[in-house]
């Protein structure tokens, strides 16, 4: 799948039950997954090449749905709740912790973009969603985020940190590893 234009992008849906989400889409399903705060709606925008198509909050844990993204009517872009948000309340966590769930295993996924952010190890949540990545053979991309706030030795810690992993530097500020997340999208996007 390559000519895909990135600018021409809309939103299409959003799920708060997995039962809301037509059994059969007609496009791939790229998937993006990290903890709140990761800068999961800024990354996508930056490979939107939008400002405001996905919405930032200045709080966690603000994405509480599956929202699907159209792109050049040829694939979906999927933003998944973030994980690892300690102030909302348990029934909340659990519901769309099990929402989220549903969705990955159902066998729908064509690529999961598994963000984290670069500036620090990976913490239990993400250790345990890299694990769930392993063990369902998910196909799977790790990126990096924040990678402008880190300087030069301080990536050169956290690569080695990084390093049994296959993953992209990127930063929403910069625009570090768009066209590299972009081509790796394209090639799952079949």
């Amino acid at each position: 799948m390559n000519n895909i234009n990135w600018h021409n992008a809309t939103h299409h849906s959003s799920y708060g039950k997995f039962s809301q989400i037509p059994a059969v889409t007609e496009k791939p399903e790229i998937a993006f997954s990290g903890r709140s705060n990761v800068g999961k709606s800024s990354s996508i925008n930056k490979l939107l090449n939008r400002k405001s198509l996905v919405r930032v909050s200045s709080r966690p844990g603000k994405t509480i749905t599956i929202n699907y993204f159209d792109i050049d009517e040829k694939i979906y872009i999927v933003d998944l709740p973030g994980y690892g948000y300690a102030k909302i309340a348990r029934s909340e966590k659990e519901r769309f912790g099990v929402l989220t769930e549903k969705y990955l295993q159902s066998g729908r996924v064509a690529l999961l973009v598994q963000l984290i952010d670069f500036r620090h190890p990976p913490t239990k949540d993400d250790l345990i969603m890299l694990d769930f990545l392993r063990e369902t053979g998910i196909n799977h991309v790790i990126v990096l985020t924040k990678s402008d706030k880190l300087k030069k030795t301080q990536r050169e810690k956290m690569r080695e940190v990084f390093k049994e992993y296959k993953t992209i530097e990127f930063s929403a500020e910069t625009g570090e590893g768009v066209e590299e997340l972009r081509q790796v999208i394209e090639n799952h996007g079949n």
